[in-house]
């Protein structure tokens, strides 16, 4: 009982203690007059800086959530920013490499009005626009005899009389993105491509030059880019997370097209299907390209 007591007597001292009102003046130091005063307690002191600790934090708050403040803290850049910039830093590249060709094409027009430029020294400015030069030059002996030698051991080659070959011969087809086969090619289950799994947004490129016959969206494959090459080759990317090339662009072996992505129902994980055809026939990739 005396525990009790004692408990309820430190409750009540502690009570009256934050509730007692202690009284704040301010006096006229020359007459001694109370010119304002106010009586406040420790409770009500606490109360008034709980409700000011909350409005500060709440202005902070609203400041940082609807001015561009945001943009500077981490975790703050939403995904539209991180698009714009990515695709001002894709500008800037093409930008840098138009440039260069310009520069390029200058100093070559002017070597040759002023006569300092060779035919052989001619740089090649892309892929589409190229220099056709036929040089006669003559054969050594040695030259001779070795063909003379490929000829007569060629004579019997049964390949030669295929009337439809597969036109692969001076193609090459660059690795479309940077990543490991999850699946193979296997005609039978309609698996008509590669499956390369790479890290998401990595750059996904033109196999070879070419122009864009097709971009969309597949409600099975995603986001799906389609260029289409010299000697009736077709290359096919699918599950894109963006497409950075439009229909009746021309693109070169090595440009970025794409960026790899997780897009269609039939995706389940960060990756580029990639298929190759010719001559409305699908062919198996790995044939032609080292993966």
């Amino acid at each position: 009982m005396a525990k009790r007591i004692k408990i309820k007597r430190k409750q009540k001292t502690f009570w009256k203690r934050v509730r007692f009102k202690y009284k704040l003046a301010f006096f006229n130091e020359s007459t001694l007059e109370e010119v304002w005063s106010f009586r406040v307690s420790q409770l009500s002191a606490f109360f008034a800086f709980l409700l000011i600790a909350s409005i500060l934090i709440a202005v902070t708050s609203l400041v940082i959530i609807k001015t561009p403040i945001r943009n500077y803290l981490p975790g703050y850049l939403d995904v539209e920013v991180r698009n714009e910039i990515i695709q001002n830093a894709l500008r800037a590249d093409s930008l840098e490499l138009m440039l260069g060709r310009q520069a390029r094409y200058l100093e070559n027009v002017t070597a040759i009005l002023t006569g300092t430029m060779t035919v052989d020294s001619i740089y090649q400015a892309d892929s589409i626009a190229f220099v056709t030069a036929n040089y006669d030059i003559p054969r050594t002996e040695n030259e001779d005899k070795f063909a003379t030698i490929f000829e007569e051991d060629e004579k019997y080659n049964l390949t030669s009389l295929n009337p439809n070959p597969i036109a692969s011969e001076s193609i090459f087809f660059y690795k479309p993105v940077n990543g490991v086969i999850s699946s193979h090619y296997d005609f039978e289950k309609r698996h008509l491509g590669v499956d390369l799994v790479a890290a998401p947004r990595e750059s996904v490129l033109a196999t070879h030059d070419g122009i864009v016959v097709y971009t969309g969206f597949d409600q099975n494959y995603g986001n799906v880019i389609t260029l289409q090459h010299k000697n009736g080759f077709v290359s096919i990317y699918k599950h894109n997370e963006a497409l950075l090339k439009g229909v009746g662009d021309m693109v070169v072996a090595g440009e970025v097209i794409a960026l790899v992505g997780n897009t269609g129902e039939l995706s389940t994980g960060p990756h580029l299907h990639f298929e190759l055809w010719n001559k409305g026939a699908s062919i198996n990739p790995e044939e032609y390209i080292a993966f």
